[in-house]
Formats: C-alpha cells, structure tokens, sequence
C-alpha cells in the first residue's frame, strides 16, 4: 500500500517529465519537418491589381495576360 502515500508526491514531478518529453518531441518533429521542407520563401508574390487603373472589359476577358 505504499503507492499511495508516494503517488501524489511524485505526482507533480511525473507531469512535468511528460510536459517537457512531449515538448521535445514535438520540437524534434518540427525541425524535421523545416529540414526537409528547406528553406522557407520569406515573401509570396502576390499578383494584385493596381487600384489606380480601372478594371476594363478587356483586362478581364484577355487570355494573354501576364
């Protein structure tokens, strides 16, 4: 019967052993995930339209546009 004096003392200590194990865990997938991944884009291009121009019928339907 001696579990039970000694399980809420180490009860604590037990929780955060499984905090930091999970922690690491997670840390660990993560770098392996930005390894493999490479190197991150700082900045997406994003094609926006210029709001000093007006949205012309022909801007709209042009198949060529860049």
């Amino acid at each position: 019967m001696g579990i039970h004096y000694d399980y809420k003392s180490t009860k604590s200590a037990k929780l955060m052993e499984k905090q930091a194990k999970r922690e690491k865990k997670l840390a660990e997938k993560k770098a392996k995930r930005l390894a493999k991944e490479g190197p991150k884009k700082e900045e997406i291009e994003r094609n926006t339209l210029d709001t000093s121009k007006p949205i012309t019928l022909d801007f709209l339907t042009n198949p060529n546009k860049e």
